[in-house]
């Protein structure tokens, strides 16, 4: 018997502003994407919660630039994460929305995630490193 998905999940950080923006996000996306709504709606739920000021730099919130490994496809990216008016897969945005934006927000770097595809498999998510929004892409 194989582990229910929740019991495959690393844990989550996030800070307070940034859990609430998500679950807005996810509430106004659960027409058009409800699979993506949902999960987030997940991922929100069981986040630890902190001040802005008190997430580290090393954890995945909107703006921030990831380098992570998808190992359904053996590839390693570099993803800014970004709002969904901001999306541009050509230049590296990725909206939040995404299943591969929902799935890094709110991890950290060195952690691991099992999340879905578009066609329901499953693929490992690995955040390699994590720099502010505030950095370039």
């Amino acid at each position: 018997m194989t582990q229910p998905l929740a019991l495959r999940r690393p844990p989550l950080l996030m800070s307070i502003e940034g859990q609430i923006q998500l679950v807005a996000l996810a509430d106004a996306a659960a027409r058009r994407h409800p699979q993506v709504a949902s999960l987030l709606h997940e991922e929100a739920d069981r986040t630890e919660l902190v001040a802005a000021a008190e997430l580290p730099a090393t954890t995945v919130a909107l703006g921030s630039l990831v380098e992570f490994h998808d190992a359904g496809t053996g590839e390693r990216r570099a993803v800014r994460l970004v709002l969904p008016g901001e999306a541009d897969i050509a230049e590296g945005r990725v909206s939040v929305l995404s299943l591969v934006g929902a799935g890094l927000i709110g991890l950290s770097e060195g952690q691991s995630i099992d999340w879905p595809t578009q066609d329901g498999r499953m693929r490992r998510l690995t955040v390699l490193s994590v720099r502010p929004g505030s950095a370039d892409l």
